[in-house]
């Protein structure tokens, strides 16, 4: 007989707005431990200084993370010119300074190469592999490490203000993996006067947004008044970018036993998309000639 698992059968999201000083790792226990859940993962790391939305998927919902970490996400921060640091923000050591300072239009001028496929170094302090660990354990040991550039979908990046000379706010929107503090380490290069990020907020990501959030403090508050519930968003948001196909009786059945099961409607050959049985998620895949071909099956 298999071991039973601890806690609940808890599935969906939980949005939460992160604070600076706490890590991915820390919200996502904090989650589980306010709804007591079997299972919890997060859709994208914030680093410990950064702020904002954090998704946190409970039990079934876990299997929808590849989706959310594949979406589109907007940050803004702070970039402070004339100086680099070892982690290319501003907790770092600082490296190397400089006296020059940009214009607004030298920073306006600069923007345009960091749209659209770019190109990235991540920063020395980033959760890359090297040689099977973590390149910021390796910068903690003082390991110098030459990164591989990766690239990065750039979909928008504006600035926003340039309150003084030493500072530049921006809003970036970009696709998976993408490192601001690269972003702030290379414009300031571009810009010849060096720079790194002195904060970093994550406005959304994917159908997750700020406004939708709930701090630590709020969560912690609902589960000491047996509420946590309210902050629970369903399992489906994570499916917003895909069409929907309602499956049949029979089809729910074979979807949900992992084999092609029958769909109403219509949609090119091949095209993702997922199937929902009396207003749940039954299954994620391909619609195939009437059938939708799974490749993530939901169970509760």
């Amino acid at each position: 007989m298999g071991r039973s698992r601890k806690g609940n059968p808890v599935h969906g999201w939980v949005v939460i707005d992160k604070p600076a000083g706490l890590g991915s790792t820390e919200v996502v226990s904090l989650v589980r431990r306010a709804f007591n859940a079997q299972k919890a993962g997060h859709a994208g790391t914030l680093d410990p200084d950064a702020t904002g939305v954090l998704a946190v998927a409970l039990g079934e919902a876990t299997k929808t993370v590849p989706l959310i970490a594949e979406a589109l996400k907007c940050y803004r921060f702070r970039v402070t010119f004339g100086a680099t640091t070892s982690s290319d923000d501003a907790s770092g050591q600082v490296l190397e300074t400089s006296a020059l300072r940009p214009t607004r239009d030298a920073i306006l001028a600069a923007l345009p190469a960091f749209r659209g496929q770019i190109s990235q170094i991540p920063p020395q302090v980033s959760a890359v592999k090297v040689d099977g660990a973590r390149a910021y354990d390796l910068a903690r040991e003082g390991v110098q490490m030459d990164l591989a550039a990766r690239p990065l979908w750039v979909d928008r990046l504006e600035l926003l203000d340039q309150p003084d000379a030493d500072h530049a706010d921006l809003e970036m929107v970009c696709g998976k993996g993408g490192y601001v503090r690269s972003i702030a380490r290379d414009l300031g290069r571009v810009l010849g006067c060096l720079g790194h990020v002195q904060w970093l907020r994550r406005e959304w990501s994917g159908p997750f947004r700020a406004e939708d959030a709930v701090t630590p403090d709020a969560l912690r508050a609902l589960a000491e008044a047996d509420r946590q519930e309210e902050a629970l968003r369903p399992l489906e948001l994570a499916l917003a970018s895909l069409p929907e196909l309602q499956a049949t009786p029979e089809g729910a059945v074979r979807l949900r036993n992992g084999n092609p099961g029958q769909v109403l409607g219509h949609l090119p050959y091949g095209e993702p998309a997922w199937a929902s049985y009396q207003g749940r998620a039954v299954a994620v895949g391909s619609y195939q000639g009437g059938e939708l071909h799974p490749n993530r099956v939901f169970n509760w």
